[in-house]
């Protein structure tokens, strides 16, 4: 229950530290445990897209549902996508692009990363119904985070433990943490309305493979932002198979 306890305080900013005092060490396996905060993060910011979808235009319901994840994350993974877009964007060198990704201040590359990851996102689910475009969230958040969180079983971590920006190296999977976060990962997926939307799983598999196999080439492995970039991407690549798949079958 620690090890749970320790994702829910990492991966949000919701007072979760209050419950109890978690060591250290629980942190390093906290990966295992990210598909599970996704059913927090997407049953809150659905909850805001149904209820505001009842009073307000569904456009602004679905603004509101992305701030709500936003402010509960503390825009935790945003970062790591823009860290990401400005140090493979602008990086040269594996040192390079290491350094550029600790770097705090944002480039250029990591505000047109932003700029487009934030209107796709908006755009596709924007263009499904309303109870549909819930159902996605429902299941791409949790799913995609499980898919992202894999990449600890792929790649070392590419910096020394000192040098991490929170201190911290995940340790590798356990057999039994794989499964808890296959578990995890895969049960929201029946919150989708039909069993051919599971097609739209297969996106962020192959989104996950080519961006693990870009940072063993380019970084020899992962770093925080790393897992982060990974995980907006790989539920950008969900979307997009769902939106095809509502479009081809109407």
């Amino acid at each position: 229950m620690l090890r749970i306890l320790a994702a829910f305080i990492f991966f949000t900013r919701l007072p979760f530290w209050k419950l109890a005092e978690v060591p250290a060490e629980y942190f390093k396996n906290i990966v295992s445990r990210w598909a599970l905060v996704g059913w927090l993060t997407a049953g809150l910011s659905v909850i805001v897209l149904y209820a505001g979808s009842l009073i307000l235009p569904a456009g602004v319901a679905l603004l509101l549902a992305m701030a709500t994840r936003l402010l509960i994350t503390g825009c935790l993974h945003e970062d790591g996508l823009a860290d990401f877009f400005d140090g493979f964007g602008g990086g040269t060198s594996r040192e390079r692009i290491l350094a550029i990704m600790k770097d705090s201040h944002i480039g250029s590359y990591g505000v047109i990363g932003l700029i487009g990851y934030f209107g796709l996102y908006y755009l596709l689910l924007s263009s499904l119904p309303v109870e549909l475009a819930g159902c996605a969230m429902l299941a791409g958040d949790p799913f995609s985070k499980g898919v992202a969180g894999m990449i600890i079983n792929r790649l070392p971590y590419a910096r020394k433990e000192e040098e991490a920006k929170n201190k911290t190296v995940y340790s590798r999977m356990t057999t039994n943490e794989y499964i808890f976060s296959l578990i995890c990962m895969l049960v929201p997926l029946c919150w989708l309305p039909k069993p051919v939307y599971f097609l739209a799983a297969l996106l962020p598999i192959i989104t996950w493979y080519m961006l693990t196999s870009l940072m063993k080439k380019k970084i020899q492995g992962y770093t925080g932002d790393c897992c982060g970039a990974t995980f907006l991407l790989c539920e950008l690549t969900f979307y997009i198979g769902i939106v095809v798949i509502f479009t081809v079958t109407q």
